[in-house]
């Protein structure tokens, strides 16, 4: 069941927030380094929405080599 008080967090919002390109955190949804949920869509980019506990665990875990390199 999803909790409604979940801040849900654009590609760009993400970016921002660390600083990189969109296309990176869309990579990174597409190789399984960033959890994202999935929404429908009609246009030439898939939507995605990442929670902000995702997002915060993502920033307080350490950097691993794996992800680094992507």
């Amino acid at each position: 069941m999803v909790n409604d008080d979940a801040e849900l967090l654009t590609v760009r919002e993400v970016a921002r927030r660390l600083r990189v390109d969109d296309t990176t955190v869309r990579r990174w949804i597409k190789n399984g380094v960033l959890e994202a949920v999935t929404l429908p869509h009609r246009g030439k980019r898939q939507v995605y929405r990442v929670r902000g506990a995702t997002l915060d665990a993502l920033l307080a875990a350490p950097p691993s080599k794996e992800s680094v390199s992507q």
